[in-house]
């Protein structure tokens, strides 16, 4: 399935410049997975040493928070929209 990931300004330096890309998979596993392959390194910032979401980036599939459905095995349809959102904290 295709679907388009929206890149934040801090990973965008993965992606030549691109705020959005497109990549393939039926779960957002696959989808980062591919987005690795074809972008070298982004993975490594929104993954864990464990292969788990990072605590602070938030990823979502169209409006859903994906920690709140499947994780990793949240299924993208295709035409879907990921997002992926760092955490921001300050006070």
């Amino acid at each position: 399935m295709s679907v388009t990931v929206r890149i934040p300004t801090i990973l965008r330096t993965y992606t030549d410049g691109q705020a959005e890309v497109s990549a393939e998979g039926a779960t957002l596993g696959e989808v980062l997975a591919d987005l690795e392959a074809h972008h070298k390194g982004i993975a490594a910032r929104v993954l864990d040493d464990e292969g788990k979401l990072r605590r602070f980036v938030n990823v979502y599939v169209n409006d859903d928070d994906v920690r709140f459905a499947d994780g990793l095995g949240t299924a993208t349809p295709e035409g879907a929209g990921v997002s992926i959102i760092p955490a921001v904290a300050g006070g």
